[in-house]
């Protein structure tokens, strides 16, 4: 049997995902960094982005907004602001959402802490959009009612 690495994500709502996996990849500040088996100890930063878990030969897609990272030689823990399945996103309701924040940021000159926060808002939403289109497009969700 091919050696795994447990990974965990936890949200301030709970424990989202936990299992025993081959590989997760993972959005951080420098880029995608992926993780297998026996990799060196690592703390990083987790950026809004999408976590791609492989297991057994299938994939799982989950959106989430950032937080952290912590990488044992087995074991992998995420602390996630937000962390979603592409079957909890409502594909219309993000589209609108990334719309009327980058009207927002574009139309309103606002403070840096204000921009930050609407720079924030995008990030995840456009994370939100990847992970379900992904899923659509793999065939495992209907066509989205708002397009």
């Amino acid at each position: 049997m091919a050696k795994k690495l447990q990974f965990e994500i936890t949200t301030p709502e709970g424990k989202v995902y936990s299992d025993q996996v081959d590989e997760v990849i993972l959005p951080t500040p420098k880029g995608e960094i992926g993780i297998l088996p026996n990799h060196i100890p690592l703390v990083s930063l987790l950026i809004p982005g999408e976590v791609r878990i492989k297991k057994d030969g299938e994939e799982t897609y989950l959106a989430v907004s950032g937080g952290f990272i912590e990488v044992r030689p087995n074991k992998i823990i995420v602390l996630a602001d937000t962390a979603e399945h592409a079957d909890e996103i409502d594909e219309a309701r993000a589209e609108a959402a990334k719309i009327q924040a980058q009207e927002l940021a574009n139309v309103k000159r606002t403070d840096d802490k204000e921009f930050a926060a609407l720079t924030a808002k995008i990030e995840k939403e456009f994370a939100r959009l990847k992970v379900v289109r992904r899923r659509r497009r793999r065939g495992n969700l209907p066509p989205s009612s708002g397009n």
